[in-house]
Formats: structure tokens, sequence, C-alpha cells
């Protein structure tokens, strides 16, 4: 009798995927910015959005890449393929001038995005999206 034992196979997948369950939110991780509060309703969306950061420091990123402001809509239109309607968040951080940030905003919408949204915490979570 030539009968396959997949019960050890099966053990290793679901550990498997125990571990990739654990694992998968923590390579999510950006560049760290104390992001400020809002009481405003979440915005859900399948897309994945494209992330520029500012930190307490003024700089800008794209997702995790450091970039200079006059770099920035070159850079934007090569990852986007010069496509105005990808999502475009902006997390500033809370200690940053406000006015820091609107240069940002200002400037991706200036160069024809059509959708720019800023980030901030929302009261008793990790991070949400603010508004359009």
């Amino acid at each position: 009798m030539a009968d396959i034992n997949v019960t050890p196979f099966v053990d290793v997948m679901l550990v498997l995927l125990i571990v990739f369950m654990v694992t998968a939110p923590l390579l999510t991780v950006g560049v760290p910015v104390d992001l400020p509060e809002t009481k405003a309703a979440s915005l859900n969306d399948a897309d994945e959005p494209l992330v520029l950061t500012v930190d307490r420091d003024g700089k800008v990123y794209i997702q995790e890449t450091g970039i200079e402001l006059e770099n920035l809509v070159p850079r934007l239109r090569a990852v986007t393929g010069n496509n105005p309607d990808v999502r475009i968040f902006v997390r500033g951080d809370s200690r940053i001038a406000y006015g820091r940030v609107m240069e940002i905003m200002g400037t991706v919408s200036a160069a024809g995005f059509n959708k720019v949204a800023l980030l901030a915490k929302l009261p008793g979570q990790e991070e949400g999206v603010a508004g359009q």
C-alpha cells in the first residue's frame, strides 16, 4: 500500500501561515513621524497609495526614499507613469510647520495630480486618512 501522508505538509503550511501573518504588519514600516490627530472619518480605498512623508526636519520622502523638493515632481511622474489619478497621501510630522506640508501638497497638486490627501492619526488608532 503506497499512500502519501500529507499531515506533515499541512502542519508546515499552517506554521508558515502563522509566521507570515505575524511578520507582515512589521514590513510596512516607513519613515517615523508623529502624525497629528483628527476625528475625521477614514477613507477606504482598494488601491495602494503613494505616500509622501515630511519628517520633523522638513525633509521629504517618497515612500522611504529621501528626495529634494525640486526633484519631487519629476520623480512622482516617473513613479506613477504620469498618471494624474494616482492616490498620493501626504504624512507630516505634527511638529513641522503647517506651511511646509502645504508647500508639498501645493507642489504635487500643481503638477497635475488630482487625488492628494493628508494622513493623520485618529484618536485611539495608529494612522488614518484625514481628508482629500
